[in-house]
């Protein structure tokens, strides 16, 4: 399944204009963040801590207009802490992505 990032791509190039530098450090930003709060997400083993880390993507997702990780976060928020088939959606999203 790919993923459209065109929603995320529009809003770096808005942020950064013509800065191609810019654009590339926000966007290394997002991966590292990314992995950050998959990882969180990978090693919760109770509700509380898998809802935490869900919500925690979920802004990642929305503060970087990611439509399509919106919707794996808000999969992951649905789903029994970890969850396998949740998790290797948002690490393909994550490789596609990068």
């Amino acid at each position: 399944m790919a993923y459209e990032h065109g929603d995320f791509d529009r809003t770096l190039a808005a942020a950064a204009g013509e800065d191609l530098a810019l654009y590339a450090e926000l966007r290394l930003a997002f991966i590292e963040s990314l992995n950050g709060h998959l990882d969180l997400l990978k090693r919760a083993r109770c509700d509380g801590n898998w809802a935490m880390a869900a919500l925690r993507l979920k802004g990642l997702a929305a503060s970087f207009h990611s439509s399509a990780l919106i919707e794996l976060a808000e999969d992951a928020l649905t789903s029994a802490p970890g969850e396998p088939t949740i998790v290797r959606k948002i690490e393909r999203y994550r490789d596609e992505f990068s």
